[in-house]
This record gives structure tokens, C-alpha cells and sequence, in this order.
């Protein structure tokens, strides 16, 4: 993993102070939009009833999204051992395939 320069991390920080405020918004949009992307990825939410845009358990889980991103934020000096439960839950426990998570 490369690892991010004191500027990349401070314009990460400083990008996250502007974005925070608007995380439900922004996570409720991102996971409708990868929904709508990437169908495959439904499978991974077949226990809910509802997968349109703005539903409940999409803005709820939305909300998740953007706390593991505020989460990833406050441990980018060690993202890898931040993020390890983060991790080994959606590799382990929910076996979501990882090609769904490439950056």
C-alpha cells in the first residue's frame, strides 16, 4: 500500500470537514448509485425489502458508509491497522467479493 504524503492527509482532512456535513446525503447517493452501477452488488443486500434510491435501510446503510469514511479519516496516519476489523468483517464475515471495493 503506498502510503499518503502530511499534504495528501491534510487535503484529505480538509476535504472531509467540507464533505461531513452532507455525509447522509452524500453516502444515501453513493450506495443508490453503486446499486444502480454495479447490480451484482444487490445480492449482498437481498434481506432488505426496499433497494430503490432514498429507502430506509439504503439511506441507513448510506449513513454506515460515511461513518466508516469519517472513521478511515481520523486513523489516516494508520489506515491499514484502522481499518483491520473494518476489513476482515466484509472479507470474513460477510464474504463480499473484493473486487468490489477496488479504488
Amino acid at each position: 500500500m503506498t502510503s499518503l504524503s502530511a499534504k495528501d492527509k491534510n487535503t484529505v482532512r480538509a476535504f472531509w470537514a467540507k464533505a461531513s456535513g452532507k455525509a447522509e446525503d452524500i453516502g444515501t447517493d453513493a450506495l443508490a448509485r453503486m446499486l444502480i452501477v454495479y447490480p451484482q452488488t444487490k445480492t449482498y443486500f437481498s434481506h432488505w425489502k426496499d433497494l430503490s434510491p432514498g429507502s430506509a435501510p439504503v439511506r441507513k446503510h448510506g449513513v454506515t458508509v460515511m461513518a466508516g469514511v469519517a472513521d478511515a479519516v481520523s486513523k489516516i496516519d494508520d489506515l491499514k491497522g484502522g481499518l483491520l476489523n473494518l476489513s476482515e468483517l466484509h472479507a470474513f464475515t460477510l464474504r463480499i467479493d473484493p473486487a468490489n471495493f477496488k479504488v
